[in-house]
């Protein structure tokens, strides 16, 4: 993707760059955009969750499966084999009026390993706005990306933005309309789109925090 200077955005970065980049994981790094649509109910019989497909072939890309009391508190990523991805748990610290998120890379018993294994990210809501500062941390020698993300309850999107450079918008989320009718289908039908190199598991879960925390 070319600014019109001519210059790419996505040339450098920590899941949203090159293909030297690679991401988290790289299999999920398009050097295309991507559309997934998010259904926002889980496969489990009243569980709470998300089921992902890419609108391109209409595979499974993500799940998300959680019918434990406590899922508000910890839940997982996974593919479509079942396979966990990553495992986001929300932080809870005493007189901290700020609300954060980490994401651990596989399946953690993330409350046994705090303070052993570092986050992939954490994710902090900005008081009095509704929006969220991500600090990535770096690994395997690449150099970690910031990002921002947004939210608009009224007209029902959110975003996510490079914090570095000129901030180029890397992934977004809002209602899906239908394909023949053109009208909007139901509000857990969402459309999620994906910008080339992004980490579509890391867009996800950010997705998955900013709808907790909105």
């Amino acid at each position: 993707m070319e600014t019109s200077e001519g210059k790419d955005i996505w040339s450098n970065g920590f899941g949203a760059g090159s293909p030297r980049g690679g991401g988290v994981f790289p299999e999920l790094c398009s050097p295309f955009p991507v559309q997934l649509t998010v259904w926002c109910k889980s496969l489990l019989f009243n569980g709470h969750g998300y089921t992902v497909f890419d609108d391109s072939d209409g595979r499974m890309v993500f799940r998300v499966d959680n019918y434990a009391h406590n899922w508000r508190q910890e839940t997982v990523l996974m593919d479509q084999a079942g396979n966990v991805l990553l495992t986001i748990r929300r932080c809870r610290k005493m007189l901290n009026l700020m609300e954060s998120w980490e994401a651990y890379k596989g399946d953690k018993d993330v409350l046994g390993m705090v303070g052993h294994q570092r986050p992939l990210f954490k994710a902090t809501k900005d008081l009095g706005t509704p929006s969220c500062t991500v600090s990535m941390v770096p690994t395997k020698g690449m150099e970690p990306l910031g990002y921002r993300m947004s939210w608009s309850r009224q007209k029902e999107w959110s975003k996510i933005y490079q914090a570095a450079g000129n901030a180029p918008l890397v992934a977004e989320v809002s209602r899906k309309y239908g394909a023949s009718t053109k009208t909007l289908l139901d509000k857990d039908v969402l459309t999620l789109r994906v910008q080339p190199w992004m980490d579509q598991a890391i867009a996800m879960a950010m997705i998955m925090i900013i709808d907790t925390m909105r």
